[in-house]
């Protein structure tokens, strides 16, 4: 079923990839990477750390998508959605990829507003506890007991509090502790932990620092119908440069689709920029990601969001009694940037 399921999201990201290259380079300032004209300096986050799953903002610059639309990007590690938020609304970096759940959360919670999504990476959200085989942990209600680490404002940490109570674990008998992105594995590996917060498509990554066996409990198993991550920029440069946020969201979903078409050649691609890869688990990672990328099997555009469905898990989370009454899809998405379908 696995391998079944992997063909039938290739075949639908085929056809979303043929939409997707059309998506960028229509609007008047389409020459601003030609000789002659200035680039405009950008700062892009990666979503966490530098792994496989993030290489496609590698590949776009490596493959002058970046220069072609007009910027020269500086790519810098991402410490999660509660490391990136606040670095995009402070100005400290243009755009960066986050967890639409997590922006949900600490939009809703008053943690973090002025930031807007303006397309998706994944169409389904990959939130995961990993751990490994011998500690344990087979099961949801196995947590109980365990010590988990994550980065503290993850969206895997976040969201577990919801997570558990659908689940049926009591979120009080499981124990957090804080951690770095390029560290968890480590940590995992070093056995001070039983399970880190980590993507579902970690699991190459983490048997290859381990040697050991991966588990993984996927968050989707539970909680459905929520999307991956989201490019998010500040609602400021949103407002006052739209064509830069449409030229610059094209560049980066053309890099994804590169990448998820190319994955061994992605991964070479950031194993040349990151010293620490390992391009087979990296090619591995964007091989496992593609399924989630896709919209749907529907053909759509890659980086669509629909209104309807984020309402959707608006509602999910506020029965969980995890998000506040009354948002809003518009409160965090805007649709004029999105990607149509």
């Amino acid at each position: 079923m696995i391998r079944f399921a992997r063909t039938v999201a290739a075949v639908a990201l085929t056809t979303a990839l043929a939409l997707v290259a059309g998506c960028g380079g229509s609007d008047s300032d389409a020459g601003s990477g030609e000789e002659g004209k200035a680039l405009k300096k950008v700062t892009y986050l990666t979503s966490f750390g530098n792994f496989g799953r993030d290489s496609y903002a590698w590949v776009a610059k490596d493959k002058g998508y970046f220069e072609e639309a007009g910027f020269d990007v500086d790519i810098k590690p991402g410490q999660g959605t509660g490391g990136v938020i606040p670095a995009v609304v402070s100005g400290q970096a243009q755009f960066g990829p986050i967890d639409l759940t997590g922006g949900l959360l600490h939009m809703g919670s008053g943690q973090a507003k002025d930031f807007v999504a303006v397309a998706a990476i994944q169409q389904r959200t990959m939130a995961a506890i990993a751990t490994t085989e011998g500690n344990g942990i087979a099961t949801p209600k196995d947590l109980e007991g365990k010590r988990l680490a994550d980065t503290p404002g993850s969206v895997v940490r976040n969201l577990f509090p919801t997570y558990a109570r659908l689940a049926g674990v009591d979120a009080d008998k499981v124990t957090w502790v804080n951690g770095e992105a390029q560290t968890l594995m480590g940590t995992l590996a070093g056995g001070s932990v039983d399970g880190i917060g980590q993507f579902v498509v970690g699991e190459p990554t983490i048997e290859a620092v381990t040697k050991k066996k991966a588990v993984l409990l996927p968050y989707s198993d539970v909680i459905p119908d929520l999307y991956g991550n989201v490019l998010i920029t500040s609602k400021k440069l949103a407002e006052q440069d739209p064509e830069t946020v449409k030229r610059f969201s094209a560049a980066l979903l053309k890099g994804l689709q590169y990448s998820l078409a190319h994955s061994k050649e992605a991964a070479e691609i950031l194993a040349r920029n990151v010293d620490a890869t390992n391009p087979t688990a990296a090619a591995a990672e964007l091989e496992l990601m593609a399924e989630y990328v896709t919209p749907g099997g529907s053909g759509t555009r890659l980086g669509t969001l629909d209104s309807a469905r984020v309402a959707r898990s608006i509602a999910i989370l506020e029965r969980a009694g995890a998000l506040r009454q009354g948002m809003t899809p518009e409160q965090i998405i805007d649709f004029d940037l999105v990607p149509k379908a």
